[in-house]
This record gives structure tokens, C-alpha cells and sequence, in this order.
């Protein structure tokens, strides 16, 4: 049994782990900085030099280290498309599109990642032509930063490539192309002795890869809580300073050495498995517990994670921020605060040591990520402390069977021995994992907590740990009383008002509408036209709307959609409404009733099949209204549907009339899905009342749409356009701006504001904000 401190709050007194708020400090200092928070923190400075002058002094190392180190350079603008010349510096993976992405450090400009549909090989020296782009910040509401997390795996930028123009073999002089062509070498030998998809649970659990791991198989692991094991991280650095330090005490080396000479041997891990961030931060982390065993302290302590927060944000200040860092330090910290009261607990339960050590650390490690998670992934995983119990004990020994696999690879027989082996340990995690995610209440969403939630609850837990020895029943309380809160904050609200959010979903459409008694209403659920399917078959329309839609509906609280309008089949429009029917109650559906051979068409009518959920088709004069004042009036397709226009599909597109009763009258909007001028002219001669204040318009701006006499007859005072950045469309035609700004309406448009947000207080109060800041052309 491992030894046990004689007092918990020992270890969370600040004269027992005297870095402790000087790491606080410095880490504040670190934050300050980069926000250019310099009068409260010229205030703090002051206040802690009166009382804690060693909290005062980190914190000033902190601005400094922030200001020195703190701002890397970044690719800030787009770069014209050109020849450029560089490295592969990691790992080849097909994306949605079935193009290679793979990091590229390009000279000159810093490490990207790369896009091409090309056939290249880790460590190869290219020569490209493509553009060069920064990574975007948040263009929806809530969305997290893909700037933030690209900082965060090394990355300055993206690049699209075009061409690939030269190819040279890679040049082994280059230490950078040594460990992808390492990485590649034992992805060949683990898929030539193990089946898949274990052979990618595998090579996840070895180096982190995960991009051929089947969706379905990786929600399993993400409903478990299990996911971790797939990133390569604390727990795998953590298995292979083990499995050293185990090896030298077997050969009798004295504990100082055994630990110094582990660490190179974590370092040489951390480089194989690709060297990124959170490798980084791991090995760190053990480092400093290595350095403490081999004085002989307690590896894992307050102390020593605080000195290894001072280390890791000393080194890579740009990702103290970042949700890995948070994840990493709270779970360490939440094993030195509770594991070890839990395992005694358990002991005295009389339960078998081992598993009353792994209930205890994963239990200990729930404790402090939950919060994080709950607010990354929009997931509660009720069932984490058994699965990762079960499953973590399993991945060190697949790690251990795998790298013998790499070791004895040579030797046909005793190879597919340990991999006959290491195969049936990998069957029992998946199929543990797998039947785990399946049962009741595996997977529940919750909107995600916000940021003063989670730290009231991190507050609320050091106090249920230090009294958790002397009172355990008013720790306990404590402990649910916190994750009760954090529950509540996430409880979803009302709008209050009725808003028109037109999501930036790419070169697709996306509107998500809001009723003041919350209502919610989709028209079009976001996607992409499909050519071809992913790697795991589904439709890269689906896959491409699952990454935008339903994490907004998820983060706006959203549980029910009374209403989904699907105002016709293609993949741009349709491709979310897999994910949403499988994720949402929804109510009714209405549909253009075209026949289609789109796979997410497709995939979205056998799921409201399957949900029970009833779809109209509709024609002109169809009604749908709510209880506060909605009226969605259709106004095409007809009886008769358009043909022969060059594009029946976008033609006889779903056209809706939407009118909000409200103060001083009602507030009017068309939606004209992909209708173009043959529809126009059709309304037209029909002498239906077109006239809105909000106009969406057709077609993504098409030249084929929006003409002049139809925008004066719907008169808009604003115009929203759903458009994706470089489309190869031309969308929206200059033609098209100009004649809705002669109009005199208001112009935003999705590729360069992101979301569109109106809303209506008044039937004269419309008010629209953008996620980015965009300049609309004054009325003339």
C-alpha cells in the first residue's frame, strides 16, 4: 500500500507548499499581461508587496515573461496564393474532404497546417503553391478559438494548397523529419500485426492518432469520459516513467539515479508521440516530480505542481489559457487532494487494494476535470469514474504490449504472439467502452457552465478538501452542493425577444430563430455540397454541420426544435438534420417533398422515420404559427413545381414568409432558401404582398438571383447574405450588393461578419449585431 500523509490539510497549507501562491502570482502576472490588464495590476503588485512580497515579485516575472515570450508570431493576415517551400514535420491524416492534412514548417514564416489533395509522405522537403491564411477566431456565438487551440498545438497558420510543384526525399539530417518517419514506420508495423479499428485505438493510445478511429468508436470513448486515453498526455508519460522507474528498480539502481535517468527516456516519449503541447506540459510535469522522488519527497505534492505550473507557463506562456492547460493542472491537483483520503476510504471498505486505487484515482481525477469537460464537449459522462477505471489500467498494458510489438516486430512469430495478445486487450477496452456508452443516461448534454461557475466550484472543492478528513458528510455535501450549481448555471433561458441568427456555416445556409416564449425554429440546418463521403462513410455535408450547428443549438441551451424547415435537399442546406434529429426532439418537419439522391437528404428522412417525427411537404398557402405572435406563411413551391430552369432543385426551394406581431406592428422577413430570378418573377406575377423588413437572401447572393425589380417589391431595410469565404460560386455577385444597396437595406454577409444576429424588440427596433466586426456600405 502506498504511503499515506498523516494529515490532508498538511498538503494544502501554504507553509507546506511554499510555491503555491507564488505560482498563482506568476500565472496571474502571465494573464495580466497578455490582456493588457495593467492597472489592477499595478494595484495588486501593491497590495501583495505589503503583505506577500514573494507573490508580488512572481507576478511581476509573470508580466515580464508575458511581455518577452508571451506574444508569438502569428500568420495576422491572408497571403497572397504563391511558391512556397518547406518541411512535413508530422503526421499525414485524411480530413472530411479526403484531402491530407499534415503540419508544414514553411521557411520563414513558422510551422502551418496543411490541406492538399495530393499524395505525400511524412519528413519529404515540397515545394507548394497554395495560400496562406490565419486561423479564425470565433466567427458563432460561443464558439471556441481555432487561433487558440492552433497556438496551442505550435501552429501559426493554415494553408490551402493548390499544387504540389516539387518533391524531394526527406533529408535525414533534419531532426525534425525523424520522428514523423519513426511515427510512420510503427503505424506499418502495428497495422500489419493488429486489426482494425484496434489498430487505431492503438496507435492512439502509443502516439495520439486518431484520425482513422471510426466516429462511432470515438463517441464511445468521448460518452465514457475515456477519451483521454486517446491524446497523448499525462497518462502515457506517466506509464512510461513508470514502466522505467519499474525496470530500474529491478536492476537494483538506487532511486536517484532511477529517477534522473528516467526523465530523458519521458522526454525521447514525448517526441515520438509528436511533441505537442500537452506532451510538453506532461513531461514537465513529471520532470519535476521526478527531480522531488529523486530527492526523496513526495513526487506529487501542491508544492511540485506548483513549480511545474511555473515551469510549464515560463515556457509556453501563449497556452496558460488554453482548456489542455486548465484539464492538465486540475486533474493533477485534484489526485493530491483527494486520492488518497478516497483510497483509504475504499481500504476501509474492504475492497481489493487494486481496485480501491483505481476507484479512487479516477474519482479524485472527475472531481477536478468534470466542470472543464462539461464545458468543452457539452457532455456529463455519469458512468467516467467506472470506465476510466476499467479502462486506464488496460491502456498501460496495451502501451506496454504495443512498444513490445515495435521491439520484437523482427520475429514474425513472437510478434504476432504479443499482438494475438495485446489484440485481446484492446478488444476488452473497446467492447468495456462500448457497452458502457450504451447505457441509460451514457450521454448527457448540458449547455456549457460558464467560467464563474466552474471557479466558485474549484473554490468549493479546496474547502471540501480540507475538511474532508475531520468532517467527511459536510465535505460530501460541500461537494454536491458545488456540482449542483454548476448544473443550474447551465440551465437554459428564455430570449426574451425574438431573434434571426444566420449562422456562418461556410458556403451553406443555417438560421436559427428564437421566439420571445422560446421557440425555437430552424430553416436549413448548415452543411456542404457533397462529392464523395469520408473516411467513415457518412457525408462530409453531416460532418461539416455537426462541427457548427449543433454546437450552438447544444450552447444556446436548446433542447427541443418545434420547427425545421428544410427549404430544399442539397447538402449545403440539409446537411445538420441527421445530427439534430438524432440529438433533439423536434417537432415537425416541413419539406420542399423534391427527390433527391443526396446522401444527408437521405440520411435526414430514414432519421425522421426513425424519431417519429412527421414531415409535411408543402405548397403555397400553408400556415405555421406559434402562441407569441409567429406566422411562417409559405409561399412556394406551388402545386405546379418550376422545370427546366437550369436548376429546378434551388428553384422550387422552400420560400417562407415569417411575421412577428409586436409593438407598433408586425415585424416581416423572407426566406428564400436557393430560389433564384425564375422564382422571383413567379412571385411577382402572382401578386402575393413580398414586402419585408428582413430579407434573407437567395441563393448566397447568386448573379441568378435578387433582381432589381424583386427588391423592389420586397423593399428589405436588412439583408443578410449566407456565404462562405473563397467559394468558387463567385457568391455573392457584385451585382447582387449593389442592387440591394441602392435599395437602401442594411448588407451583412457571413464571409466577412461570421453569425448575423437581429433582433427585434420593436416592430422599428431591429438591432443586429456580428460576431465580427464589418462595415456595411451607408444606404445611398
Amino acid at each position: 500500500m502506498p504511503c499515506r500523509p498523516a494529515r490532508l490539510r498538511d498538503r494544502i497549507d501554504v507553509r507546506h507548499a511554499p510555491l503555491l501562491v507564488p505560482a498563482l502570482g506568476f500565472l496571474v502576472g502571465i494573464v495580466a499581461e497578455t490582456h493588457a490588464l495593467f492597472v489592477p495590476l499595478g494595484m495588486l503588485v501593491i497590495a501583495l508587496g505589503l503583505f506577500r512580497r514573494e507573490a508580488a515579485a512572481a507576478l511581476v516575472c509573470g508580466v515580464l515573461i508575458g511581455h518577452v515570450h508571451g506574444h508569438p508570431a502569428i500568420v495576422t493576415r491572408e497571403l497572397p496564393t504563391a511558391r512556397y517551400a518547406g518541411t512535413i514535420t508530422g503526421d499525414l491524416r485524411s480530413n472530411d474532404d479526403g484531402f491530407l492534412t499534415f503540419p508544414i514548417s514553411i521557411d520563414g514564416i513558422g510551422t502551418l497546417r496543411a490541406n492538399a489533395n495530393a499524395k505525400l509522405a511524412a519528413g519529404e522537403r515540397v515545394v507548394l503553391r497554395g495560400r496562406i491564411s490565419p486561423f479564425d477566431v470565433p466567427r458563432n456565438p460561443g464558439e471556441p478559438s481555432a487561433r487558440a487551440i492552433a497556438l496551442d498545438d505550435g501552429l501559426v497558420g493554415e494553408m490551402r494548397v493548390s499544387a504540389v510543384l516539387q518533391r524531394e526525399r526527406p533529408d535525414l539530417h533534419d531532426i525534425r523529419v525523424w520522428m514523423p518517419l519513426a511515427r510512420a514506420w510503427a503505424s506499418s508495423i502495428v497495422r500489419a500485426y493488429v486489426p482494425e479499428p484496434d489498430a487505431s485505438v492503438l496507435a492512439g493510445a502509443l502516439w495520439g492518432e486518431r484520425s482513422t478511429l471510426p466516429h462511432a468508436l470515438r463517441d464511445d470513448f468521448q460518452a465514457t469520459g475515456t477519451v483521454h486515453v486517446l491524446v497523448t498526455a499525462g497518462l502515457h508519460l506517466g506509464v512510461i516513467a513508470a514502466l522505467a522507474a519499474w525496470a530500474c528498480t529491478l536492476l537494483g539502481v538506487p532511486r536517484t539515479a532511477g529517477s534522473l535517468t528516467t526523465i530523458p527516456l519521458v522526454y525521447a516519449y514525448a517526441c515520438f508521440s509528436g511533441w505537442h503541447l500537452p506532451s510538453q506540459r506532461a513531461a514537465a510535469m513529471i520532470t519535476v516530480a521526478l527531480i522531488a522522488r529523486a530527492c526523496g519527497a513526495r513526487p506529487v505534492t501542491l508544492n511540485t505542481l506548483a513549480l511545474a505550473a511555473i515551469v510549464v507557463a515560463a515556457a509556453w506562456p501563449v497556452a496558460l489559457e488554453s482548456i489542455s492547460f486548465a484539464l492538465s493542472f486540475s486533474c493533477v491537483a485534484a489526485i493530491v487532494l483527494f486520492a488518497d483520503h478516497l483510497g483509504t476510504w475504499l481500504h476501509a471498505q474492504r475492497l481489493p487494494e487494486p481496485i480501491a486505487d483505481a476507484l479512487a484515482l479516477t474519482t479524485a481525477t472527475q472531481l477536478g476535470v468534470w466542470p472543464l469537460t462539461a464545458a468543452t464537449f457539452f457532455t456529463v459522462a455519469p458512468y467516467a469514474v467506472i470506465a476510466n477505471a476499467i479502462v486506464v489500467p488496460l491502456i498501460g498494458a496495451i502501451m506496454l504490449g504495443g512498444l513490445a510489438i515495435l521491439v520484437v516486430h523482427a520475429s514474425l512469430p513472437l510478434a504476432a504472439i504479443v499482438a494475438r495478445w495485446d489484440d485481446w486487450l484492446l478488444t476488452i477496452a473497446v467492447g468495456a467502452t462500448h457497452v458502457i456508452a450504451q447505457l441509460p443516461g451514457a450521454r448527457l448534454r448540458i449547455p456549457p457552465p460558464p467560467l464563474w461557475a466552474i471557479a466558485a466550484y474549484d473554490g468549493t472543492v479546496v474547502i471540501a478538501a480540507i475538511i474532508m478528513r475531520r468532517y467527511p458528510r459536510l465535505a460530501f455535501i460541500f461537494l454536491a452542493v458545488a456540482s449542483l450549481g454548476v448544473a443550474a448555471s447551465s440551465l437554459p433561458r428564455g430570449p426574451g425577444a425574438f431573434t434571426i441568427t444566420m449562422l456562418d456555416v461556410g458556403q451553406g445556409d443555417g438560421i436559427v430563430l428564437r421566439t420571445p416564449r422560446g421557440h425555437t425554429i430552424l430553416i436549413d440546418t448548415g452543411g456542404r455540397l457533397e462529392r464523395g463521403a469520408t473516411i467513415d462513410g457518412s457525408s462530409p455535408a453531416e460532418r461539416s454541420a455537426d462541427r457548427i450547428v449543433l454546437p450552438y443549438l447544444i450552447r444556446a441551451g436548446i433542447t427541443h426544435v418545434d420547427l425545421l424547415i428544410l427549404t430544399h435537399p442539397h447538402g449545403d442546406h440539409v446537411g445538420g438534420c441527421l445530427g439534430i434529429l438524432n440529438n433533439f426532439s423536434v417537432g415537425e418537419i416541413l419539406d420542399s417533398g423534391q427527390s433527391y439522391a443526396g446522401r444527408a437528404y437521405a440520411d435526414c428522412r430514414h432519421a425522421a422515420i426513425a424519431h417519429h417525427v412527421p414531415v409535411h411537404v408543402v405548397k403555397r398557402g400553408m400556415r405555421w404559427s406559434t402562441d407569441d405572435g409567429i406566422a411562417i406563411d409559405i409561399l412556394a413551391p406551388t402545386d405546379t413545381p418550376l422545370v427546366d430552369t437550369g436548376d429546378d432543385v434551388n428553384e422550387n426551394s422552400i420560400v417562407a414568409r415569417l411575421s412577428y406581431t409586436c409593438t407598433g406592428g408586425p415585424f416581416t422577413a423572407l426566406f428564400m432558401g436557393d430560389a433564384g430570378m425564375v422564382r422571383e418573377a413567379e412571385l411577382l406575377r402572382s401578386g402575393i404582398d413580398l414586402h419585408a423588413d428582413f430579407l434573407k437572401v437567395g441563393h448566397h447572393g447568386s448573379r441568378y438571383a435578387s433582381t432589381p425589380v424583386f427588391i423592389a417589391a420586397v423593399r428589405p431595410s436588412l439583408a443578410a447574405i449566407s456565404v462562405g469565404r473563397h467559394n468558387l460560386f463567385g457568391h455573392p455577385a457584385r451585382s447582387t450588393i449593389e442592387t440591394l444597396r441602392k435599395s437602401g437595406a442594411r448588407v451583412d454577409r457571413t464571409d466577412r461578419c461570421g453569425a448575423i444576429t437581429t433582433t427585434i424588440q420593436t416592430h422599428r427596433d431591429a438591432r443586429v449585431s456580428t460576431m465580427l466586426e464589418c462595415i456595411s456600405a451607408p444606404a445611398p
